[in-house]
């Protein structure tokens, strides 16, 4: 059974292909390699439109230019994202501009933590990717196990946090805020802890989906579908880093 606390790489994924079988031709089926080069394309994409959105961005006494390649990247993205999620077989065409789009996004935000926190930014990074890499050895030596149990745990924490963000989110439009999580005091910290431990642990689970695509021969369009699936989650692993370093480095 495939299960993920990620909305993209969601338990019925494979029963939604072929009407209920996953259904490929010989010599167009998922494989491990074409997974791993299209999600390294996707990071590469982003990576470029997120070094453009950084050298547009400007902050002054005045505010900080530059704005729009944030909340357009943040939008953007948010659609793409759903439109891939309910449109599969789009993913080539939607996985490569979701990751353009999300690239602008995280180069603006990326530029105004660098701003407030001057090398923030490079840690977060080596910590997202440092953890993306810790995790894969894990998974493929055995050492951490996609059991039912385990994804269970994490599917019901990653719920929970999602429920606790909306809340945060709801609160904000009449001037409130969820008690402590977002301050730089020991439970705001411990929260995001807790966050990256249950992003990072979504990896897992992000591995697992694409093993079962590739074993269950789903279709090559598939790869698309996966690499932008596991993108979804280093992005939210790379901002709940950026988040973490912030209240680290404000309690200086």
């Amino acid at each position: 059974m495939v299960r993920s606390g990620n909305p993209a790489l969601k338990e019925s994924t494979f029963l939604d292909l072929g009407s209920g079988s996953v259904v490929s031709r010989d010599g167009e089926a998922m494989t491990l390699n074409g997974t791993v080069n299209k999600t390294g394309i996707l990071l590469l994409l982003a990576v470029l439109t997120g070094a453009f959105a950084w050298s547009q961005v400007e902050v002054t006494a005045e505010g900080a230019t530059g704005m729009g390649y944030l909340w357009g990247g943040l939008i953007g993205g948010f659609v793409l994202a759903l439109m891939t999620i309910f449109k599969k077989e789009w993913a080539p065409v939607t996985a490569p501009l979701y990751a353009l789009v999300e690239g602008l996004f995280l180069g603006a935000i990326s530029a105004l933590y660098n701003h407030m926190y001057e090398g923030i930014v490079t840690q977060a990074v080596m910590l997202t990717f440092g953890t993306l890499f810790a995790l894969l050895m894990a998974y493929r030596s055995g050492l951490i196990k996609a059991t039912e149990n385990f994804k269970l745990g994490v599917v019901a924490a990653t719920g929970g946090i999602a429920l606790v963000y909306l809340l945060s989110m709801v609160l904000r439009m009449f001037g409130k805020d969820v008690p402590l999580i977002h301050e730089s005091g020991l439970i705001g910290i411990g929260f995001s802890l807790f966050v990256i431990v249950i992003a990072a642990l979504n990896l897992v689970l992000d591995f697992d989906f694409i093993e079962s695509g590739v074993e269950a021969g789903a279709p090559k369009y598939m790869e698309w579908y996966a690499g932008f699936g596991l993108m979804v989650t280093l992005v939210w692993l790379y901002l709940e880093f950026l988040r973490l370093l912030a209240k680290l480095q404000s309690r200086d």
